[in-house]
């Protein structure tokens, strides 16, 4: 029984070579950043397509809207903590093998989401999907970058950014045709079987780890500090959204979500290896880049929370036709993510390109505030916000990463990852509150004013980023270049 199972644990945790007559393949590198794509695509299809399916779990397991948001935010808590950390586990076992066992993992918690018979359920589904998400997503720019040959690697890297961008213009429009046609649990079983095809293109098309490091440095306790700060801060905010607790404990798991930051930057500054390179923040330019990425985010998910929940509960539209209308909104990112260079001047800088994106949605939003029900506008403004976001991120990693010392790429790009991670953690935390808060009464326009609001400040905090920032200096200067959203 012991040698079966030595076996069997041997099986598991070793990489396999690709076929011979792929690693013959002048095609081989392709083949590798196609089958990185179909995971960009998932992430992104499964980050925005399960808002669409609030008002349908409200319904069926009789709960509140605070309590029903935290299937997403369960999901984004665990990412934002264990990105890096697993980014380093993936440096020691192996980038395919993490990869393919995510993907396994990320395929049977959907399976099981699916077959949630409770909300609590669905819940702890969504953490152990989570972590399937994080070990595909830690190692998705790695396996591009070592693949590729040099003078490909931007464009390898922008098929996968494609990929990303099309999943998120796909998943409110899919979203809603299975929820109005099939019910929510086929958003879930949507994803089982592209996860098993996405395992056998792996198995294959992947290749295995060269050089590894001998020693891999973990921070654990970082780790745990930044899982408790997020999980607090987002407790905390549900909380006040309408748990049935009393307000006092709102306000505490805030108050005590402050002295977990606290004591995270406290640590991080003194770790040996660090999670967020403490150093690296106290450049104005990064840390003012990375405060405009978190922002840029929740104004990006905001709105899947907030349309979903003011169009079905107020005007008694379905969900196909909510899925429709956001549409615009994921595609408008995504077109302008990845044809700006051929729109824009060559000579606009990536600080006149976030203050130009973060102003056109700013004036998005401010359609948006305004648009009346049953009026075609909506599609407009959701449209044009979707430009101006998807106009201001890539810019704004590059302000980012720009600002990054060449040896410290990796840490900078962690950052970027986690900080959008939070932002969208935040971006369906905050406008679930002001919804709840302000949600209540009438409205004239066919969106509540206070998360139009919520979202606006967001926009601002845009803007103030990039002109804060200001430029790099003349040493990184010359390190300029263009970083699409991943």
């Amino acid at each position: 029984m012991n040698g079966q199972g030595g076996r069997l644990a041997e099986r598991l945790l070793r990489e396999r070579d690709r076929p011979r007559w792929v690693c013959e393949s002048a095609y081989s590198w392709q083949l590798v950043v196609l089958t990185v794509c179909v995971g960009a695509f998932m992430g992104q299809l499964d980050s925005s397509i399960v808002t669409i399916t609030y008002p349908g779990l409200e319904q069926e397991f009789d709960a509140p809207l605070a309590t029903v948001q935290w299937v997403s935010l369960a999901y984004l808590l665990v990412t934002t903590a264990l990105m890096v950390t697993v980014g380093h586990t993936s440096d020691l076992l192996g980038r395919k093998l993490v990869y393919l066992h995510g993907f396994a993992l990320f395929t049977l918690a959907s399976a099981a989401c699916s077959l949630a018979p409770s909300l609590a359920a669905l819940v702890c589904f969504r953490v152990v999907q989570a972590l399937g998400a994080a070990m595909i997503s830690a190692n998705s720019v790695a396996l591009v970058t070592v693949a590729a040959p040099r003078e490909k690697l931007r464009s390898a890297l922008g098929f996968q950014a494609a990929g990303q961008a099309l999943g998120l213009a796909v998943g409110p429009t899919l979203g809603g045709v299975l929820v109005a046609t099939v019910g929510w649990r086929w958003v879930f079983w949507i994803n089982v079987p592209v996860g098993v095809v996405a395992m056998v293109m792996g198995r294959y098309l992947l290749p295995p780890t060269g050089e590894r490091p001998t020693e891999v440095r973990f921070d654990l306790p970082g780790t745990l500090w930044l899982a408790s700060a997020v999980a607090a801060l987002l407790g905390g905010v549900s909380a006040l959204s309408g748990l049935p607790v009393p307000g006092w404990v709102g306000a505490a798991l805030i108050v005590g979500s402050a002295a977990l930051w606290w004591g995270f930057v406290r640590h991080e500054g003194r770790a040996p290896a660090p999670l967020v390179p403490m150093r690296l923040m106290r450049d104005r330019r990064i840390a003012w880049g990375l405060l405009g990425a978190l922002a840029g985010y929740l104004v990006l998910f905001g709105p899947l929370v907030l349309v979903p929940l003011a169009l079905v509960r107020h005007t008694g539209a379905d969900e196909m036709g909510v899925g429709l209308l956001l549409s615009p909104l994921a595609a408008g990112f995504a077109l302008a993510a990845n044809a700006q260079e051929a729109v824009l001047p060559t000579s606009w800088p990536s600080r006149r390109r976030c203050l130009a994106g973060a102003l056109l949605a700013l004036a998005a939003l401010a359609g948006l505030a305004f648009a009346a029900p049953g009026k075609p506008w909506l599609v407009v403004w959701l449209g044009l916000l979707g430009l101006g976001l998807g106009l201001y991120t890539p810019a704004n990693n590059e302000m980012v990463m720009a600002s990054v010392p060449k040896e410290h790429s990796g840490a900078g790009g962690g950052l970027i990852n986690m900080t959008r991670s939070l932002g969208t953690a935040l971006g369906v935390a905050l406008v679930t509150l002001a919804y709840h808060l302000g949600g209540g009464h009438t409205w004239d326009s066919v969106l509540p004013p206070l998360p139009v609001l919520v979202l606006a400040v967001g926009t601002v905090l845009m803007a103030l980023s990039a002109a804060a920032g200001g430029r790099p200096d003349a040493h990184v200067a010359g390190r300029r270049r263009r970083i699409r959203p991943s």
